[in-house]
C-alpha cells in the first residue's frame, strides 16, 4: 500500500462547475472524509464555467480536515464542460505547484472513494494517466441504450473504444505535455488518446447524482459525443474516404459489366439497363467529387492554426479567488 502522506504531497483536485453548487456542497464533505481516511491532503480547484447561479453566502463555511484550500477560477463565459476542464488544466500547469492532479465531476457520479485507488495506480505506474474505467452506469435504460449505440458508432468511425470519462489522475509530467495538445480544447479523454500519452485504467462503478437534475441536456450530450469524435476527424475522414472509394469500385464494376454485356455478348439487354447505366455513371461522378472534397478538407485541416490551451486559455480565464483556506 502506498503511503499517500508522502507520495501525494502536492495533490490538486480539479472540478468544473456550472450552476451545480448544491450537489457540490454535498460532495466536498464526502471528499474530505475520504481524503482524511487515507491521510491525503489536497487542494481543490473549481472552474466556474460561467454559472448563472451564485452559491449561497455560507457555501464555503464548512471546516475541512484534509482539504487545505479551495480556489475558484471564474471563466469569462460559458465554454462547456470539456473546455472548462482544458482551461483549468492549463491554469494549474502554469500557476500551481503540484505533483498529481485529479479531474472529477462535482455532481457525485465520480465517487471520492475511488480516488485512493486511482492515485495508488498512478503513483506505482510512473508517469501514466490513470482513468476510471466504468464497470456499470447509474443512468436509466434509455441513456444506457443510446450510450452503447454511440460506443458502436464511435468505434466504427475511429477505431477507438469508448471506455472512460473525465475521472482520472494526471501526473505533472503528463500534464505538461497534455496542455500543449490542441485537441484538449474539444475533449479531454480523446485528446489523451490522440496525443498517445501513456494511460492505465482502474475498474470503478459510476455513482449517482447527489442533488438536482443534470446540467447536460440532450443537445449537450450530442455535442459532447461529436466533440470526442471530432478529435479523430482526420481518421474518420480517411475511413469514410476508403468507404467511398470502395463504393466507386463497386459502381465502376457494375458499369463496366453492363457495357461489356452490351458490346461483347449477344445477350438481350433489357430496356432498363440503359437507365441503370446512366444512374451508375452519375453516382460515379458524385463519388469522385466527394473523394476530391474529402482530400482537400483533410489537407486543409493540417495547415490551419489550432487553439493551444497552454497558450490561449488566458483570453478566457477570469479572476481566481480563494474561498477557503489561508489566502495565498
Amino acid at each position: 500500500m502506498v503511503d499517500f502522506s508522502t507520495a501525494a504531497n502536492h495533490l490538486v483536485i480539479l472540478i468544473p462547475v456550472y450552476n451545480d453548487w448544491h450537489a457540490l456542497s454535498l460532495l466536498l464533505p464526502r471528499l474530505d472524509r475520504e481524503l482524511s481516511i487515507n491521510r491525503i491532503n489536497a487542494r481543490v480547484f473549481l472552474v466556474d464555467d460561467g454559472s448563472t447561479v451564485v452559491p449561497a453566502d455560507n457555501f464555503f463555511s464548512f471546516e475541512y480536515a484534509s482539504i487545505q484550500s479551495i480556489d475558484v477560477l471564474s471563466l469569462r463565459r460559458n465554454l462547456g464542460h470539456q473546455r472548462a476542464i482544458a482551461a483549468g488544466l492549463s491554469y494549474i500547469e502554469a500557476n500551481v505547484n503540484c505533483h498529481y492532479l485529479i479531474i472529477m465531476d462535482g455532481d457525485g457520479e465520480d465517487e471520492p472513494s475511488d480516488i485512493p485507488l486511482l492515485l495508488q495506480k498512478c503513483i506505482t505506474s510512473g508517469d501514466k494517466i490513470v482513468f476510471a474505467a466504468r464497470t456499470r452506469r447509474s443512468e436509466g435504460w434509455l441513456f444506457k441504450f443510446l450510450y452503447q449505440l454511440y460506443r458502436v458508432v464511435h468505434f466504427l468511425l475511429t477505431g477507438v473504444r469508448v471506455r472512460v470519462g473525465n475521472f482520472s489522475v494526471v501526473p505533472i509530467t503528463a500534464l505538461r505535455r497534455l496542455v500543449a495538445v490542441s485537441e484538449l480544447w474539444n475533449h479531454y479523454a480523446a485528446a489523451v488518446h490522440k496525443a498517445k500519452l501513456p494511460v492505465d485504467f482502474v475498474p470503478t462503478a459510476r455513482g449517482c447524482r447527489l442533488a438536482g437534475p443534470s446540467q447536460m441536456n440532450i443537445v449537450g450530450l450530442v455535442v459532447h459525443g461529436l466533440s470526442a469524435m471530432a478529435v479523430f476527424g482526420d481518421r474518420i475522414g480517411v475511413r469514410l474516404l476508403l468507404l467511398v472509394f470502395l463504393g466507386m469500385l463497386l459502381d465502376l464494376g457494375a458499369l463496366l459489366s453492363v457495357i461489356a454485356v452490351r458490346l461483347f455478348t449477344s445477350w438481350a439487354i433489357p430496356g432498363w439497363a440503359t437507365y441503370a447505366t446512366g444512374i451508375l455513371l452519375v453516382i460515379l461522378v458524385q463519388m469522385s467529387l466527394v473523394v476530391l472534397v474529402f482530400i482537400f478538407v483533410i489537407l486543409a485541416s493540417r495547415d490551419r492554426v489550432n487553439f493551444i490551451p497552454a497558450r490561449d486559455y488566458v483570453h478566457l480565464a477570469g479572476a481566481v479567488q480563494r474561498v477557503y483556506g489561508q489566502v495565498a
